[in-house]
This record gives C-alpha cells, sequence and structure tokens, in this order.
C-alpha cells in the first residue's frame, strides 16, 4: 500500500513537470523573430504611427505620403521629410506642400549699375557758355535787344524776330514753324511780357533739338563708326579727338585712313595714332578707300572696341563721290555684320544754310546717325543747329568749341539750350 502510494506521487510529479514544459516550450514558439536586418520595429514609446493607406510603398522604395499631404510639383518619388522627434507635434496637413523648394530659392542679384547720365542732366554749362560766346554775342543777343525793356508783346515784333531767325541760319523752315506756334501763344494771351516770349523760345529750342544726341557708345565689339562729309569741315581732326575721348576711357582704338586721295590726311591721321596710342590702317596713295576700309573693319574683329574710319572729303552735289562713299559703306558691311554701327556726318557750323544743303543731300545717300557740328566757337549765327535737327530729324552728337580734344564736346539739349539762351554770372549780378 506504501508502495503504490509513492509510485502515484512520483507519476504524478512527473506529469507536472511534463506539463510545465510542454506550456514553456508553446510560448517560445508564439514569441516574436529575433531581430533581423529590414525587419520593422514597433513605434516608439510617445510617438504616433501613421494610419495605413492602404497601398503599401514599393520594395525598397520611400514610404507613400499619408492621406491630407499631397506631393509638391516636381516632387514625385522625394523622400518625406523626417519624422519629428519625440515630445515634437508634427505640422499640420498641407504645411509641407506649401514650403517653397530648396531648389527655388536663389542668391540675391546686385542691382544693375545706374544708368549713364541722361541727356537733360547739367554738366559744365559754364564752359559751354563761353564756348558759345560768339553765338551768344550774335544771335541771341539780337533776340534779346528785341524785348528787352518791353512790358507789353506786340504782335508786330514777331517780324523781327523773324528777320533775326533767318539771318542766324536758322532756316525758312524752321523759323516758319516756330513763329507759328508763338502767333497761337500771343492770340491765346499766354505771351504777356517779355519773359514770357523768352521761356517760349527756349521751350521752342528744347522741342527741337530733343530728338536723341550725346555720345557715341561701344554697343558692339567692334564699334565702325564711319565718318563723312565734304573738304575742310574737321573729319580726320574730329576722328583723332574721339580716339583720344575713347582711349583715356580705357578703349582699344583702331584708326583707317580712307581717305587715300589727299595723303597729308594720312599723315595727319597717323600723327594722331602715335599721340593716342592707336594703330593706324593705310593703304597705298591713291589706293581702294573701299579696300582699306575692308581691310580696318576686319583686323578690328581682332580685340578692338571701336573702329573710326576717315574717307575722303566729297562735294555733296557730285553723283559719283556720293555713289562711291555708298559702296564704301556696302563694302563694311560684308566684313562685319551690321557694320557700320553709326555713320556721323562732320558739319562745318560757320557754312551755315550750305551746311543744311549737305546734310539733306548725305543724308538722301546714307543712313546718318548723327552730326558732328565743327567751329561753332567761329560763328555769330549758330542757328543752323535749329534748323538741321529739325529739317533733318537727325540728332547732332558732338559740337566742336576749339582745336583741343577736350573741346569736342558731347550734345545734350537741354546743356545747350540753357547755355545759349540763359543768363551767366555776370548777366543776373547786372540784373
Amino acid at each position: 500500500m506504501t508502495i503504490t502510494i509513492v509510485v502515484a506521487l512520483l507519476v504524478l510529479i512527473v506529469a507536472v513537470i511534463v506539463g510545465v514544459s510542454r506550456g514553456r516550450g508553446a510560448s517560445q514558439l508564439q514569441a516574436p523573430p529575433s531581430k533581423a536586418p529590414g525587419a520593422s520595429l514597433p513605434p516608439r514609446p510617445g510617438t504616433s504611427a501613421r494610419p495605413p493607406t492602404g497601398q503599401p510603398p514599393p520594395k525598397g522604395g520611400p514610404e507613400a505620403p499619408a492621406t491630407g499631404e499631397a506631393k509638391r510639383p516636381g516632387e514625385s518619388g522625394t523622400p518625406p521629410p523626417t519624422p519629428p522627434a519625440k515630445g515634437v507635434s508634427a505640422p499640420p496637413a498641407g504645411a509641407i506642400a506649401s514650403a517653397p523648394p530648396a531648389a527655388e530659392v536663389k542668391p540675391v542679384v546686385p542691382s544693375a549699375p545706374p544708368a549713364s547720365i541722361p541727356a537733360g542732366a547739367k554738366r559744365d554749362v559754364a564752359g559751354l557758355r563761353k564756348g558759345l560766346a560768339a553765338v551768344r554775342g550774335g544771335f541771341v543777343a539780337k533776340l534779346t535787344a528785341l524785348f528787352q525793356g518791353k512790358k507789353e508783346i506786340d504782335p508786330a515784333i514777331l517780324e523781327q524776330v523773324e528777320e533775326v531767325m533767318l539771318s542766324s541760319d536758322v532756316g525758312p523752315k524752321t523759323t516758319q514753324a516756330i513763329l507759328a506756334r508763338l502767333r497761337d501763344s500771343l492770340a491765346r494771351n499766354e505771351l504777356r511780357d517779355s519773359d514770357a516770349v523768352w521761356t517760349a523760345l527756349r521751350a521752342e529750342a528744347i522741342r527741337i533739338l530733343s530728338i536723341g544726341g550725346g555720345a557715341i557708345t561701344c554697343t558692339a565689339r567692334p564699334t565702325v563708326v564711319l565718318m563723312v562729309g565734304v573738304n575742310g569741315v574737321g573729319k580726320t581732326t574730329t576722328i583723332g579727338k574721339l580716339a583720344t575721348r575713347f582711349t583715356a576711357s580705357g578703349k582699344k582704338v583702331l584708326l583707317a585712313a580712307g581717305d587715300t586721295f589727299r595723303a597729308a590726311a594720312v599723315q595727319q591721321l597717323e600723327v594722331w595714332g602715335k599721340r593716342v596710342g592707336s594703330e593706324v590702317v593705310r593703304g597705298k596713295e591713291g589706293a581702294d578707300p573701299g579696300a582699306v576700309a575692308f581691310d580696318a573693319t576686319t583686323r578690328a574683329k581682332e580685340g578692338t572696341d571701336l573702329l573710326l574710319i576717315d574717307t575722303a572729303g566729297r562735294l555733296h552735289t557730285k553723283a559719283p563721290l556720293m555713289d562711291e562713299i555708298k559702296k564704301i559703306r556696302k563694302t563694311v558691311a560684308k566684313a562685319l555684320d551690321g557694320a557700320p554701327h553709326e555713320t556721323l556726318l562732320v558739319v562745318d557750323a560757320t557754312t551755315g544754310q550750305n551746311a543744311l544743303q549737305q546734310a539733306l543731300l548725305f543724308k538722301e545717300a546714307l543712313d546718318l546717325t548723327g552730326i558732328v557740328l565743327t567751329k561753332l566757337d567761329g560763328t555769330a549765327k549758330g542757328g543752323i543747329v535749329l534748323g538741321i535737327c529739325d529739317e533733318l530729324r537727325v540728332p547732332v552728337r558732338y559740337i566742336g568749341l576749339g582745336e583741343r580734344p577736350e573741346d569736342l564736346r558731347e550734345f545734350y539739349a537741354d546743356e545747350f539750350v540753357e547755355a545759349l539762351f540763359g543768363k551767366g554770372e555776370d548777366e543776373v549780378a547786372a540784373a
């Protein structure tokens, strides 16, 4: 009996041990597998898990954005932003889409340099007034005398104004246009005294002259400038002065001695070339000027900023000579597309109405881009400036007021009118 009880207890103990062992084995079989590379981890405590989207991301690819977080344009396949750290709330839906992409952030570009001084800017008015002393003592002084001391303006005085303008080379057409406007102003009782008339005359001058002007600019490299005009107006000297100006500003200037019929012109240009350090392209005496212009234009393409082409003086009334200058222009255009970029007519201001006739015929033959009015300091008339600008609609680019290179001045309408019609310091003190 005792033995039976002992055996039964042993069997019970073995059964218990076997049951416990089986329970441990079952729990080990149901436990998660050991961590393996690439296996997903449960969310960290305190961090919200993303809701399922219903479409699992592609194998090895980035996770698809959650609902409400649309992709930004041009960011297909871009990895989502790093999840917020523990304890930091996630940004609201749509915030990521509204943020500008980093690729669109551009560096700050410095503002463009200020533009050059406008045409109306005042420069050396006193110096210009001094250079125009002859004109002020003639043309302007005569007009001043007509209105001096008059408190009321008689319409008959306009006949005297007409006489002064015609005798000062303003020209019939321009004179009549100015007088027509003055008569209209008188009829409207706008010109009650001499000051009003003087103001009206200045306004008319500015209106006529404000069609452009100022210095030529090197808009292309090289910029080719063709200089034309009749004999003795100062083309070669003007080229030398322009070369001095542009060389001083750091430009590389090339000179072309296209006046092959006058040996002195070539020599004169070479003197200017040595003075300013510019090369001079020349041909043999009597050579084809078109060939010289072509060679110079071709050479200018080798790093020159400005090419100034001299040409022989020619009578504007001689058709064969005008045809030749057309040929030179075409030759230059063949050597460089778009050239010449400027065609400047040099006119002697002392020749009066003849200068206007020259300009009219040269404009018919060539596409003039500007006028250089030389020797303006040597005439008491000076009205030719108004006549040329009004009838040709070609701007004056430079005026010559002396022999020195700096006496070739850029032309600006406001400055010119102020120097011509305005009162100097001595006149203001006397008044």
